[in-house]
């Protein structure tokens, strides 16, 4: 009876049991798959943002590609001139003359200008800047006067100076050349006057081979003409110079200058423009011009150490009756300290000579004073003078 009692008990019982069992398996199947979804989530949302953020970076990289495209482009059609800094130098010269003679007649005025003594106040202003990495681009600004008078501040000079490479090198110059500015030779005391021939505006190439130096330039100037000022002249100057080096301290050198008329106008374009042409508004007889220069000059320099230097020139040419002339100068001018130099040079028959002794005493790093004593011989004129320079750089 008992045992028969007890078997619906134990029926429900184990139902019960079965029933919680059943329900803990669900409850562990809901629990397992929602930790395994709370570890799935983080991972997608990992993924999506490298989706995401791979994505951004393609876009942003395609666009720093054209904003590099688009500044290279830029820079290649810049001026060339960026990022380069323009240097200004700037120098006041004042010159004076004591002359210890009695009164100044024309021998004595002439005597002077070939001395090629200029007193007065002269200030000069350059500008020099870099072009494509290893050219150079300078303008010279002068103003000169006389009597303590500064006169109009002008553009005097423009050089352009390509280095093209190692052993070639062109240098333009639209404005203002003289000789001395395409010259191979060193700042001697005492100079050929064939470097202070003006030229006008030209090209100078210059070649280099081991120890020897050539350079050939061709330039062109206008002059009026000596017997009517209302005429103009067009000279073509052909400069040429050959340099040879002796030793490390000993060059010689080789200058030649031709100038010859090429034709005569009563209007001038400027020196640069020039006719070519065959046709002529009317039929004039072609003018034969006079007025044709040459001149050549042998150089001999060499540098004792850093700042004495010693050199000697002779010049022949066909301007005047005296073709023939000669130099010799020795210096010690270095650039900050006391400075000495001396000079002499003449004509072939001792028509003209003169000597020169000067001292350049520096005040500072900017400001010197240059006193000399000059006595010149000029056919029947001669003469002694006293000269002092005062010059001021900044």
């Amino acid at each position: 009876m008992v045992s028969e009692k007890n078997e619906p008990v134990a029926l429900v019982v184990n139902r019960l049991k079965s029933f919680a069992k059943s329900a803990q398996d669900f409850t562990n199947h809901i629990l397992h798959n929602f930790e395994s979804s709370r570890r799935r989530h983080p991972i997608q949302i990992l993924k999506r943002l490298q989706r995401e953020a791979f994505s951004d970076i393609m876009k942003l990289r395609d666009r720093q590609d054209k904003v590099e495209r688009l500044l290279s482009y830029k820079s290649s059609n810049s001026s060339p001139f960026n990022e380069t800094r323009t240097h200004v130098r700037g120098e006041v010269e004042v010159l004076g003359l004591l002359l210890m003679i009695d009164r100044i007649n024309k021998d004595n005025r002439d005597a002077i200008h070939r001395t090629g003594t200029k007193t007065g106040t002269n200030s000069r202003f350059t500008f020099e800047t870099t072009v494509l990495e290893n050219d150079t681009l300078k303008a010279e600004f002068v103003s000169a006067g006389d009597s303590g008078q500064l006169g109009q501040l002008l553009l005097a000079k423009v050089v352009y100076a390509a280095n093209i490479s190692d052993w070639c090198s062109l240098t333009a110059v639209p404005l203002g050349a003289k000789c001395s500015d395409i010259g191979l030779t060193s700042r001697l005391v005492s100079v050929p006057p064939l470097l202070n021939q003006h030229i006008g505006s030209g090209i100078n190439l210059v070649l280099k081979k081991a120890n020897v130096i050539g350079s050939l330039a061709q330039f062109v100037s206008v002059m009026g003409s000596q017997l009517d000022s209302s005429r103009i002249t067009h000279f073509l100057s052909t400069f040429g110079q050959v340099k040879y080096q002796l030793s490390w301290s000993t060059k010689v050198l080789l200058l030649a200058l031709h100038r010859v008329p090429k034709f005569s106008s009563d209007a001038s374009l400027g020196p640069i423009a020039l006719p070519i042409g065959m046709f002529r508004w009317r039929k004039d007889p072609i003018e034969v011009l006079d007025g044709s220069f040459g001149s050549a000059a042998l150089v001999v320099e060499s540098d004792v150490d850093e700042s004495m230097r010693v050199g000697g020139w002779v010049e022949m040419n066909n301007a005047c009756e005296r073709n023939l002339q000669w130099g010799i100068s020795i210096s010690d001018l270095p650039e900050d300290d006391f400075g000495w130099g001396v000079r002499m040079g003449g004509s072939s028959n001792w028509d003209h000579f003169e000597v020169e002794t000067l001292s350049k005493i520096k005040f500072g790093r900017n400001f010197s004073v240059q006193p000399s004593i000059m006595y010149v011989i000029d056919g029947s004129t001669q003469f002694p003078a006293l000269m002092m320079k005062s010059s001021w750089s900044f």
